[in-house]
């Protein structure tokens, strides 16, 4: 008797479960936590652990989140919103509302056409993808599937410079506008889920930027590029020394202070994107929000800024644009839309954000982005 009640539970579950994953399949998805769940119930545990993880205990990856929702806003009235404009510019570019894709790693781990598929979602929603160096495509094949699309190019400084080099005059050439250099990673975090599963890239798969650029001999690490390449001792004269490489405007990717910023405006950058790298890096830094005022009031307009990290909703992003932000970036929501359906994931991502931040605006009283101001900001009395 007790056995096969034992046996009537476990098929309960069994059915439970389909039915879980029926239903995910099926429902509408409404925001970016249902692409979320999806993610993480079909990606394998140690991709998903991958793009979940943050460094150490995760507080820096949780607190990009939390601190959104400690901002309350102003909303005014009676301001006839009945036509509204989410455009906006980024370098001079027009962009269809003030939402990019930032850059994340192997994208065919998520969706087999990976970046393909990412690259030809954003250049149909009219907004900016970064393209990582650690793509899963090629920048070349990246152009080939978005010839149309409006790309900025993700790079690291690496030990052997000629490395970057060549990065440098293959995207420049293929006409990417931008080059964003990331800089806190001078060691690679500690990600303790990554450490526990062995994370390596699946045999089928490398990073495609860097075919033919290393030595069959070469001892490889798990991202497909030899071991202790990236350059702990990039400093600000590689600003100039990247300046003479390119005419490309250069946006620094992982700034936190005003005095960081200060130094990026007087070394002739375009750009800085307030940056944790999701909380992968440092854990125990600041969440990007918290520190965006300090460095949009720094750079006083000399510069533009813009901002990733936790961004989840359109009133997400009226909040950074409030507080200084020209445009923020999405990085794992943008897998969870592809490990959901590819190139429709990710363009159903970027719509759902759209439209959220279209209602946010109208509801605050803003009729176009440039009356989002600070003033729509309450601030916290100590």
């Amino acid at each position: 008797m007790e056995q096969a009640i034992v046996r009537f539970y476990r098929i309960t579950e069994v059915f439970r479960s389909y039915a879980i994953t029926y239903r995910m399949n099926t429902m509408a998805k409404v925001c970016l936590t249902d692409f979320e769940e999806y993610a993480k119930q079909h990606l394998s545990k140690p991709t998903w652990d991958y793009y979940a993880a943050g460094a150490d205990e995760c507080c820096t990856r949780d607190d990009n989140l939390q601190a959104y929702k400690r901002i309350r806003l102003r909303p005014r009235i009676l301001r006839d919103v009945s036509v509204s404009d989410t455009r906006t510019t980024i370098l001079g570019t027009e962009i269809s509302f003030p939402v990019g894709i930032a850059p994340t790693a192997f994208h065919c781990l998520a969706w087999h056409e990976g970046e393909l598929a990412t690259a030809r979602a954003t250049e149909a929603v009219n907004t900016c993808y970064i393209t990582s160096t650690y793509s899963t495509c090629s920048v070349e094949e990246i152009c080939a599937a978005a010839p149309n699309g409006y790309r900025w190019f993700q790079l690291y400084v690496y030990r052997e410079r000629k490395l970057s080099e060549q990065l440098v005059h293959r995207v420049e050439a293929l006409g990417y506008k931008a080059l964003v250099l990331t800089v806190d990673v001078p060691y690679t975090g500690k990600r303790r889920d990554d450490i526990r599963n062995q994370f390596k890239l699946p045999p089928h798969l490398k990073v495609k930027n860097f075919d033919g650029m290393f030595q069959e001999t070469a001892e490889l690490e798990e991202y497909g590029v030899p071991s202790n390449t990236l350059d702990p001792s990039i400093s600000w004269k590689d600003i100039h020394w990247l300046q003479s490489l390119t005419r490309l405007p250069i946006i620094i990717k992982g700034i936190l202070t005003k005095e960081d910023a200060e130094l990026a405006v007087e070394h002739g950058v375009q750009g800085i994107i307030v940056s944790n790298h999701g909380g992968r890096q440092l854990d125990g830094g600041p969440a990007t929000i918290d520190c965006l005022s300090e460095i949009v009031d720094t750079v006083q307009g000399r510069v533009e800024v813009y901002m990733d990290g936790g961004i989840r909703t359109g009133c997400d992003v009226l909040k950074a644009l409030a507080l200084g932000a020209k445009c923020v970036f999405i990085g794992r929501p943008a897998i969870w839309g592809l490990a959901y359906k590819g190139e429709e994931g990710v363009k159903e991502v970027l719509q759902i954000l759209s439209e959220e931040f279209r209602l946010s605006m109208a509801l605050s009283g803003c009729r176009n982005v440039a009356e989002i101001n600070r003033n729509l900001i309450q601030v916290s009395k100590l």
